[in-house]
């Protein structure tokens, strides 16, 4: 199901689990660029405890790791909470 979410556009992937006090911070912070780019990117949450697979083919090593994808391509991958204005730049620069 997931390859199928990337296949189209720009997608912003969040690998995390709900115990991972990092990722709760990023939460918020994609919430809201979910709601100034609507129309322009999707954002997914995957739980890498649920998903393992996904994870493991994503690369994932750490929590929270954010890929952008653009038709089904990873593009940019980053490692760890970072300021809101870089995942932003990260999606703007590949619309």
């Amino acid at each position: 199901m997931l390859k199928s979410i990337l296949r189209e556009g720009v997608v912003l992937v969040d690998y995390g689990a709900p115990w991972c006090p990092p990722c709760k911070t990023l939460l918020p912070i994609l919430e809201e660029i979910d709601l100034e780019m609507t129309g322009k990117v999707r954002i997914v949450k995957v739980n890498c405890e649920d998903l393992p697979v996904s994870a493991a083919e994503a690369g994932v090593m750490g929590m929270p790791t954010v890929i952008v994808y653009k038709e089904g391509q990873p593009l940019e991958k980053v490692v760890g909470l970072r300021p809101k204005a870089q995942y932003r730049n990260m999606l703007e620069k590949h619309l």
